[in-house]
């Protein structure tokens, strides 16, 4: 751990990060930049996760981890498939912002599956740092750092400092998910794209335009490999399945192209020659699905997100108020902070803000018989 003085700017400088309005790449790159000046390490990943639930929308790679994507789909296999008490969906769960695998092992990290079986044989890491970006109720992502045989464990002081950065790192990820823009559409109709996925984890069938919408899931320079999201919605399916949760697993993402595309999967029934066969499917995400998630990323209070909710489907402020009984006064005190936090000035800005970018550029776009706009090819995933 470095001094005092280099955490203390080195916090500053996340925070001021996470309020400048950066996209999730460049906010990213930037912080964590800045942030192996406090915390030294040889890698980094950082992986987004739709804070409803926890499952893996992007990877991002720093390091000497940058362009090393052969193994993403074992990775994303390991960490849904039977998770380990340090994956990111326990930790996220157990209400544990920041750990380290030797601290927690006593120093015997050969103890965990993935640092024994996958990260020590593939890339000669012997430390693992995790970080969960936690803003209120609600986790938006997780980062890993790593340390190589010649480099010392991460110590307690600098998993305390990381857990200080939850926060300001989670708010960036937040409002990094609004600053990027939807790729102009076009107005071709395509329905849902569907792969199926095999007991041996290979895509073995996919629809017209599935290619092409799987590689929406690059998220930049930096990306890890694709599949890597689609496998870990496989092992969370498998799991389903087999009775281990109780909601079949589902996400939602924004691709490359800016669009917000709904993913799911489900297993398959199986026959004689065809056992432990997953179909995924990706489509357009349809506003009742990622309305939510965009009043989420605004940081509301969960009143807050009550009052936005009702603003959206047009309720006058006196009738919010008697929904929630309150006084109006107290409904107006609600929607300024909303304002402020959603950077508008009024319930038609508010409005438009959540819609704008997937729903404006396509108001002359033909709509499905459900009265959504239809995909177009520069939407495919």
């Amino acid at each position: 751990m470095t001094t005092s003085l280099t955490a203390e700017r080195v916090r500053s400088d996340v925070d001021v990060l996470a309020r400048a309005g950066l996209d999730v790449g460049d906010f990213l790159g930037e912080a964590i930049g800045s942030l192996i000046r406090a915390v030294p390490h040889a890698a980094a990943c950082m992986a987004t996760v739709d804070p409803n639930t926890l499952l893996l929308t992007s990877t991002r790679k720093y390091g000497n981890l940058l362009g090393r994507n052969e193994h993403d789909d074992e990775w994303g296999l390991r960490e849904y498939g039977a998770p380990e008490c340090s994956s990111f969906r326990q930790l996220a769960r157990a209400g544990v912002d920041a750990v380290g695998m030797h601290d927690l092992t006593a120093g015997r990290t050969q103890d965990s599956p993935r640092m024994h079986e996958f990260m020590r044989p593939h890339y000669d890491f012997t430390d693992e740092a995790r970080l969960i970006l936690r803003d209120g109720d609600q986790v938006w992502g997780g980062i890993a750092f790593f340390r190589e045989l010649d480099e010392k464990p991460f110590i307690p002081s600098e998993i305390e400092f990381l857990r200080t950065l939850s926060q300001p790192l989670a708010r960036g990820v937040r409002t990094g998910l609004l600053a990027s823009i939807v790729a102009e559409p076009q107005t071709t109709p395509s329905g849902p794209c569907v792969l199926i996925v095999d007991s041996s984890n290979q895509m073995i069938q996919m629809s017209a335009g599935a290619e092409e919408r799987v590689a929406d899931l690059l998220s930049g320079a930096n990306s890890g490999a694709a599949t890597s999201v689609i496998t870990g919605l496989v092992s969370a399916a498998r799991r389903y399945g087999r009775g281990e949760s109780d909601v079949p697993p589902r996400l939602r993402v924004r691709g490359a192209s800016g669009m917000w595309l709904l993913v799911h999967a489900s297993p398959l029934s199986s026959t004689v020659d065809r056992v432990g066969e997953v179909v995924v499917t990706i489509e357009e995400a349809r506003p009742p699905e990622i309305v939510p998630l965009v009043v989420a990323a605004f940081g509301l209070t969960s009143r807050e997100r009550d009052v936005t909710q009702m603003v959206l489907q047009g309720v006058a402020t006196k009738d919010i108020a008697t929904t929630l009984h309150v006084s109006a006064y107290t409904v107006q005190d609600h929607l300024k902070s909303i304002f402020d936090k959603a950077g508008v000035r009024s319930r038609r800005e508010l409005i438009a803000r959540v819609y704008f970018d997937q729903y404006a550029p396509r108001m002359n776009d033909p709509l499905l018989p459900s009265g959504s706009y239809s995909a177009g090819p520069s939407e495919l995933m």
